[in-house]
Formats: structure tokens, C-alpha cells, sequence
């Protein structure tokens, strides 16, 4: 493959990949709203992006391959470092974070706040499921109405309808554990009742 080639493919790829590294440069431009291991992973994101584009460039300007291979080693080694400090960082404020939130007079997550998060999962994954399976059943019926009529024009709306209504149902379904496992408001004290006459002359003083 030839080098200008090769440095379209790398700028191109570059262009793709905006999706990681635009967020990545938000979170350095955040600052102390994020975390120190956040950051330093948003800079290894950083150095490894911009490392290909470097490496488009030189592809470019140059006719060898030593210089295309130093810039990869040299932002693949950088890029590497980056990435284990940010994991190094990351456990240990996760471990700083359990310590703290163990210090905390509560109790663990109930089971079904964890089981929740699942069956939600499970749901959502369900209803695109079952709405292509709707589509697949319906297609062949839809392509074979070559007829005009009530019964023709039922079809191409059952291929909407069923699909929408299985996704939604699988929603609403999924709604309700998220609403349930939220916590429920301590009950307010109900006041005395306050003693009547009869209970004054029963009990006096």
C-alpha cells in the first residue's frame, strides 16, 4: 500500500473518531469537575488520536518508513503510560470512595435495586427483539396481498403498529421496577389525640 494511501486511510479514521476524543477534550476542559483519573484518561485518549493524525501527516511529507514508525512508538509508549495511570488512579479512588461510603451509617442496596437494573435491561433488549420478529413474521404476508381491499390495506399498518406496541409495552413494563425500587418517604408521626373531658374526669390531676 502506498504511503499517501495509507494516510488518507489514517485521516479519515482520524475524522471518525471525534465521537471519543471530542468528550475526551470536554473533559479536560472541565478541570477539577472531574476526577484526576478521568482526566488522564481523556489525555491518553487525546495523545493516541493525535498520534494518528501525526501519523497521517508524516506519511505525507515524507517517503521512508522510519519516521511514521517513531511517531507511532513514541505516541503508542506515551499513549500506554497514560492509560495505566489513569487505571492506577481510578482503583484507587474507587477504594477511597468505598472507604468513605463505608464511614456512612447505612445499610447495603436492597437486591432488588441491583435486580432492577437487569430485568430493565432484559426489556429494553426485548422490545427491539420483538418488534423484528413482528417485521419478519409480517413481511412475507405483506408481500404476498397483491390484492386491494380492507384486508390489504390491515397488513403494512399490523407491520407498524405491532412493533410500536410491543417495544412500549416492554418499556412500561421496564418502568415499573426503576419507580420501585426508589425509596419510599418515612411516614409522618401521627400526633396524640389529645385527652377529651370524659378522660379528664377518669383520670384526674
Amino acid at each position: 500500500m502506498s504511503q499517501p494511501v495509507l494516510a488518507l486511510g489514517c485521516a479519515v479514521v482520524t475524522a471518525a473518531g471525534c465521537v471519543w476524543y471530542l468528550p475526551a477534550l470536554a473533559d479536560l476542559r472541565a478541570g477539577a469537575d472531574r476526577p484526576l483519573s478521568r482526566r488522564t484518561a481523556a489525555l491518553a485518549c487525546l495523545t493516541g488520536w493525535g498520534t494518528l493524525a501525526a501519523v497521517a501527516l508524516v506519511l505525507l511529507v515524507t517517503t521512508g518508513w522510519g519516521a511514521p514508525g517513531a511517531v507511532v512508538a513514541a505516541g503508542g509508549s506515551a499513549t500506554a503510560a497514560l492509560w495505566t495511570g489513569a487505571a492506577v488512579r481510578r482503583a484507587g479512588e474507587r477504594r477511597e470512595a468505598a472507604r468513605q461510603w463505608a464511614q456512612l451509617p447505612h445499610g447495603p442496596l436492597p437486591v432488588a435495586a441491583h435486580r432492577s437494573r437487569g430485568a430493565v435491561t432484559a426489556l429494553v433488549v426485548a422490545g427491539p427483539a420483538a418488534g423484528v420478529a413482528a417485521v419478519t413474521a409480517l413481511l412475507p404476508a405483506l408481500g404476498h396481498g397483491g390484492g386491494h381491499g380492507p384486508a390489504t390495506a390491515v397488513v403494512p399498518a399490523a407491520v407498524v403498529v405491532v412493533p410500536a406496541a410491543a417495544v412500549c409495552l416492554c418499556l412500561a413494563v421496564a418502568a415499573r421496577p426503576t419507580r420501585a425500587a426508589r425509596p419510599t418517604r418515612a411516614a409522618r408521626p401521627t400526633r396524640a389525640a389529645r385527652p377529651t373531658a370524659a378522660d379528664r374526669g377518669r383520670h384526674p390531676g
